[in-house]
C-alpha cells in the first residue's frame, strides 16, 4: 500500500503585531505609560481591520480603541487636566482598558485552539 499524503489542518494565524499589541496595552496602561499605549491600540485595531481572517476580533479591538479613546479625549479637552494622561485617567477607565485588552487576548487565544 502506498502512503496517502495527508493535509495538515489549517491553523488560524494571528499576525504577530496584533498579538503583541494586545499584550502590550495592559502593561503600558498599568505601568503608567498610558500615552504610549496609543501605538499598540492603533496597531491592534488596524491589524484586525486589514486582515479578513481576523473579522471575529474586530468588535473586541474596536471596543478597546473606543474605551482607550474616551479618557484620551477627556484629557485633551480638559483645560485643567494633568500633564500626564496616566495621572488624569480615572482608575475605572484603567480597569476598563485592561479588561478590554484581556477580552481581546482571550478571543485571540481561543481562535488558536
Amino acid at each position: 500500500m502506498s502512503a496517502q499524503p495527508t493535509l495538515a489542518p489549517a491553523t488560524r494565524h494571528t499576525p504577530r503585531s496584533v498579538l503583541l499589541s494586545a499584550w502590550a496595552v495592559p502593561f503600558l496602561v498599568l505601568g503608567q505609560f498610558s500615552m504610549l499605549a496609543i501605538v499598540p491600540v492603533v496597531l491592534s485595531l488596524v491589524g484586525t481591520l486589514r486582515h479578513p481572517s481576523l473579522r471575529p476580533l474586530r468588535p473586541y479591538s474596536a471596543a478597546l480603541a473606543a474605551i482607550y479613546a474616551t479618557p484620551l479625549v477627556i484629557w485633551i479637552l480638559r483645560p485643567d487636566g494633568a500633564k500626564s494622561l496616566s495621572k488624569d485617567m480615572h482608575p475605572v477607565f484603567m480597569a476598563l482598558i485592561v479588561a478590554a485588552a484581556a477580552a481581546l487576548l482571550v478571543k485571540i487565544h481561543a481562535r488558536k485552539s
